[in-house]
């Protein structure tokens, strides 16, 4: 019997509008048959699908997902597919844009009439006339999405916003135009169109917030798929050169590289040298000395020589793809963003609608001669006094201060999720380049047999000569006049030598003083062997019978890196480091910064797959990084920080980046997100009690005992209250830290 082979893909998935959508679309993939497995990002509005193509096809899926109110992005040419997606973000965005903006700029009138100048001729009509495009063409979608929750039956955040401005909007219309039905009751009649308005104005502003952040998502993507090429040179088997498009080359095919050019796909070298930067792939950034037979990878950079190459993996199979991969993998596995309102709200506006019914049905029943009078407008008193603006700020704006608290701090925080995470790390992997060093070689220590400035300019012309990328730092350390050099060579596994001034001068390894018989002093070679004992790179300076210099050249620890690590230590956070470099640098690396554990000659890949392993563990992972390389590992933690001198693709991944690249910033992020935390539950609870306590009151609770009645006027000012409380509560935020 023959294994069913299923498929697994990507779709991107269009009208989604908050989690409870996310959901929705979930359970309608899952429940289509020859679906094995189907999982919903709200955030990158994506759905990952495993399928027996034998009983499902996309098309199908497509349908199943429209029937429920959304819809399926299944172009097969995925740049296609990405293209649409992005379309649709895009014209989605500028949509809300537009409808955020008006409806705060017809919110504003509104308001300032109704506190003001109600009393003034028409002032009625005059908010009456304004409001309504605010609720019916800029608030159109709640609506919408509040009848396509209702006919699956269920509920959420657009419920709860239809149904409290509709009522306030149709209830205020019916004041307006019938005030005669509440005065013959001896009740005056309000309007609350401004309630409604204000509503939907704030609603909107917050969901263009999350589009903006949400359209973030796959722009890391974009970055990483432009490090490849679109063109190539080949070299045909006839010696012509042809420029052709990346996706006709083929395993086998030669292609030549010019100084300057990305490497279009994997291969290894045929001919030519160069030096080619692979702070991509390795996070080093010195760049790799490339000859014959050396590998080489799609997306690096060569520097200044040209060289053939022999293509081995081409498309999908090149390591550049596969980083991508991972990256769409790891932002594709985490769950869909299940924010608490709109959980809260799934069973609150059921048991709200259904308060309000029951506040009417006792009134009528219980009260015959005034029953149906009290009954209507206990409703009505409910559903304004539930109205979801204190829940629906409590988040949002205690968020909202805690991120820009963050910028005045130097920390930019992506989105709200991240800044709620930051405070359960547990564990944090440090990124050794660019990281805990500074990311570029510079020279230590120079120690010279006898300085004097003919020398020191000799040494900082044959390094300024060099092409080799640690020439140039001893050359920036050194700073010296250049010489006019003669008879320059270059010597492969050795070093450089040439002539200034009549006397020959080498510059390079150990091993080049040993093949030239030159003499050595006991104080260098002491200091040449600290040196290369503390991980470090030795070039030793010399004429043609002694040594003169040596120089030590190294990727310097930042000086706020070991304080940094120590604080993150006393928080109870653990912290590992990873490096391409050898065990025994590694080990040096970590003991001087005071890492606690350490992985060396660790691959992108192994990186993403080392924070996979803390987290099976049960670990809170937090990744910093600030390269190419640290990309899918950033993607896969819980918790991804960049560093703002590092690379633009890994603070696109990331969810904090430090501006000033400063370790120590991460402890204060941690506390941010404590405080940001603490702030949100506080403004939940006031939200909450607020809701307790004025529902019963609203439907009437107290009419028995004292004979009040609350009035809708008065439950319309409260719900404004409600929301002064909050945003208050979160604007303390600024104060403290």
């Amino acid at each position: 019997m023959s294994e069913t082979k299923t498929v697994k893909k990507d779709f991107p998935v269009l009208e989604m509008s908050c989690a409870a959508c996310a959901a929705r679309v979930d359970k309608t993939l899952n429940r289509q048959p020859g679906v094995c497995a189907a999982s919903v990002n709200y955030a990158a509005a994506t759905a990952t699908v495993e399928y027996d193509p034998k009983l499902c096809t996309p098309e199908s899926l497509k349908a199943a997902v429209q029937a429920a109110g959304y819809d399926l992005v299944i172009t097969a040419d995925k740049e296609e597919s990405a293209k649409e997606t992005e379309n649709a973000h895009e014209n989605h965005y500028q949509t809300l844009k537009r409808r955020a903006l008006w409806a705060v700029l017809l919110s504003i009138p509104i308001v300032i009439i109704s506190m003001f100048f109600i009393d003034m001729p028409y002032a009625k009509y005059i908010v009456w006339l304004l409001s309504t495009p605010v609720v019916f063409w800029m608030g159109r979608g709640f609506y919408i999405n509040a009848w396509k929750q209702s006919r699956h039956g269920s509920a959420n955040m657009d419920t709860l916003v239809a149904n409290s401005t509709g009522i306030a909007y149709l209830f205020s219309l019916f004041n307006l135009f019938f005030p005669d039905f509440w005065l013959n009751r001896g009740i005056q009649p309000h309007i609350y169109f401004e309630a409604s308005s204000v509503i939907i104005a704030f609603i909107l502003l917050g969901r263009l917030m999350e589009e903006r952040a949400k359209g973030n998502t796959s722009e890391a993507i974009r970055k990483l798929m432009g490090l490849q090429p679109k063109t190539v040179t080949l070299l045909t088997p006839q010696g012509e050169l042809h420029e052709t498009d990346i996706n006709r080359v083929k395993p086998g095919d030669t292609l030549i590289v010019k100084p300057g050019e990305k490497i279009a796909v994997d291969g290894t070298v045929t001919e030519g040298s160069s030096y080619v930067d692979e702070s991509m792939l390795s996070g080093e950034p010195v760049p790799v000395e490339k000859t014959v037979s050396s590998k080489v990878f799609a997306g690096t950079i060569n520097q200044k020589g040209s060289f053939h190459f022999k293509a081995e993996k081409v498309g999908s199979e090149t390591m550049l793809s596969q980083i991508i991969r991972m990256v769409q993998d790891a932002q594709g596995s985490k769950p869909p963003i299940q924010k608490l309102v709109d959980r809260i709200a799934a069973v609150f506006v059921p048991v709200i609608m259904g308060i309000a019914l029951l506040s009417f049905i006792l009134w009528t029943c219980l009260e015959p001669e005034n029953g149906f009078t009290h009954g209507l407008l206990a409703a009505v008193t409910v559903l304004i006094i539930a109205c979801p603006c204190a829940l629906g700020l409590a988040t949002p704006t205690a968020i909202m201060v805690g991120i820009g608290k963050g910028a005045e701090m130097g920390i930019l925080i992506k989105d709200a999720e991240s800044l709620e995470s930051a405070r359960q790390a547990d564990t944090i992997v440090l990124d050794k380049t660019g990281t805990i060093t500074e990311g570029k070689p510079t020279v230590t220590d120079l120690v010279w047999k006898t300085e004097t400035p003919l020398l020191k300019d000799a040494f900082y012309t044959l390094e300024k000569h060099s092409e080799h990328p640690l020439a140039e730092a001893i050359a920036n350390h050194l700073q010296g006049n250049a010489r006019t050099v003669e008879q320059y060579e270059s010597l492969p596994g050795f070093g450089i030598s040439g002539i200034i001034g009549e006397k020959r001068f080498y510059a390079g390894n150990r091993r080049l003083m040993e093949a030239r018989h030159i003499g050595t002093d006991s104080r260098l070679t002491e200091e040449a062997d600290r040196m290369a004992a503390e991980m470090k790179t030795v070039v030793w300076f010399s004429d043609d019978n002694e040594a003169l210099a040596v120089a030590a050249i190294t990727d310097r620890i930042k000086e706020s890196s070991r304080s940094a690590i120590e604080s993150l230590h006393q928080m109870g956070i653990d912290t590992y480091m990873l490096t391409g470099d050898n065990e025994k640098a590694a080990a040096v690396m970590a003991e001087k910064a005071g890492v606690r554990h350490y992985r060396a000659e660790v691959l992108p890949a192994q990186k993403a797959e080392f924070v996979k392993e803390l987290q099976k563990q049960g670990k809170h992972v937090a990744m910093v990084g600030d390269g190419i390389n640290d990309s899918a590992a950033l993607a896969q933690a819980d918790l991804s920080i960049a560093m703002g001198k590092g690379s633009d693709i890994a603070m696109d991944v990331a969810k904090m980046t430090i501006i000033s690249s400063d370790l120590g910033k991460i402890a204060e992020a941690i506390r941010l997100s404590t405080l940001t935390v603490r702030t949100i539950r506080q403004n939940l609870f006031w939200a909450f009690i607020y809701n307790l306590i004025g529902i019963p009151i609203a439907a009437g609770i107290l009419y028995p005992v004292n004979g009040f009645l609350l009035n809708p006027m008065i439950a319309g000012a409260a719900m404004a209250m409600s929301s002064v409380s909050v945003v208050t509560n979160s604007l303390r935020l600024k104060k403290r830290h």
